[in-house]
Formats: structure tokens, C-alpha cells, sequence
């Protein structure tokens, strides 16, 4: 029975949306703020914040379980410069900042930031 398992799914399969997770991660820890769908954006949120919490703790398993996701240059910016930023933080590293929707067909955008 599928009961109480409602998931957003972006109507992607499981390894187009892992990649797409991945990519959009990638995008925001190197340029610090990206504009997407609402929808993408409260998806990927977890995942960041997930992601920035390993980086708070600089030991080679963290380093190991980033790199199976990401590249090195943005594991090294989550070690070098997020972790370190984020170290007193509990939580939260991310806001979500409402744009007017898109024109061609009408989605509700958002850009997806990093707090200082």
C-alpha cells in the first residue's frame, strides 16, 4: 500500500533527479545564489543543508561521502569556506527569496541563497 507516501518526484526518474540535485548543489556552493522553480529549490534545500552539516566537520569520511556526489572544487569550497562559516550555526543556511513567475508558463521562480 502506498498510504502516506506522497514524495515530490519533479516528474524525473530517481537518477535524472539525483543529477539534477546534484548539479543545481554544485551551482549554488560555487556561485552562492542561483534563481530556479519553487518547487526545485524546497527539493534541493534539504540536500544543501545536509551537505553543509558534513562539511562543518573536516575528517575523511565526510570528504569521502561528499565526493561521491560532487567535484572536487566544490568539496573543497564546502570544507574551506562553508564549513568554517557555518561552524556556530545550527541550521538554516539557506533562504528562499520569491520572484515573479516565469512568463512562458507560469512557474513560481525563486532564488535560492546562502546566508552570510
Amino acid at each position: 500500500m502506498r498510504h502516506r507516501k506522497k514524495k515530490n518526484k519533479l516528474t524525473k526518474s530517481k537518477d535524472q533527479r539525483r543529477a539534477l540535485l546534484r548539479t543545481l548543489v554544485s551551482s549554488i556552493v560555487l556561485k552562492e545564489k542561483i534563481s530556479t522553480t519553487e518547487s526545485k529549490a524546497k527539493k534541493i534545500r534539504s540536500f544543501l543543508e545536509k551537505s553543509i552539516t558534513r562539511a562543518k566537520k573536516d575528517t575523511l569520511a565526510n570528504r569521502r561521502i561528499l565526493l561521491k556526489d560532487f567535484s572536487k572544487t566544490v568539496v573543497d569550497k564546502f570544507f574551506k569556506e562553508l564549513g568554517p562559516r557555518y561552524k556556530d550555526r545550527r541550521g538554516g543556511y539557506t533562504r528562499l527569496i520569491k520572484l515573479t513567475p516565469r512568463k512562458s508558463d507560469s512557474a513560481k521562480m525563486v532564488i535560492i541563497e546562502l546566508v552570510k
